[in-house]
């Protein structure tokens, strides 16, 4: 799927809850669904900076593609990062480097959250993107 279609569906998923309560159970439950990180990648270099919350991030390239693993001690957060990481994972670094993030203003997301999570949220988009760019690097 392309990161376009993931975020549609991720868009008509939330119009399914009529509250933010029902919305944010959602998300911890997507947060239980998370590919977490190995232990061995729960540290400061995999951490991502601008978080009030410890978040960690793994990404690695299989078959030209990068493949997200996470993890993060609060269960907002993670599912937060398990939202950004079924957008991402599985997507070629340029794609990544290219797609827009409205899908979070249009879920309401953003609105949603304290604004310590919200410039945590920007930091894992950041983040994201930062390794895709480095990974693209090394594929060209």
């Amino acid at each position: 799927m392309t990161i376009e279609a993931i975020q549609e569906e991720i868009i008509d998923e939330f119009s399914m809850f009529d509250d933010w309560m029902q919305r944010y159970e959602y998300m911890i439950d997507l947060g239980k669904s998370l590919p977490l990180i190995e232990e061995e990648f729960k540290t400061e270099d995999h951490i991502i900076k601008g978080c009030q919350s410890k978040v960690w991030v793994h990404a690695k390239l299989q078959e030209n593609k990068l493949v997200f693993t996470a993890d993060s001690d609060a269960i907002i957060t993670k599912g937060i990062i398990a939202i950004l990481i079924r957008v991402f994972s599985n997507q070629k670094p340029q794609d990544i480097i290219d797609a827009n993030t409205n899908f979070i203003d249009e879920i309401g997301l953003k609105e949603h959250l304290s604004p310590t999570r919200a410039n945590g949220l920007v930091s894992m988009i950041k983040q994201l993107k930062l390794y895709a760019v480095a990974y693209q690097t090394q594929l060209n």
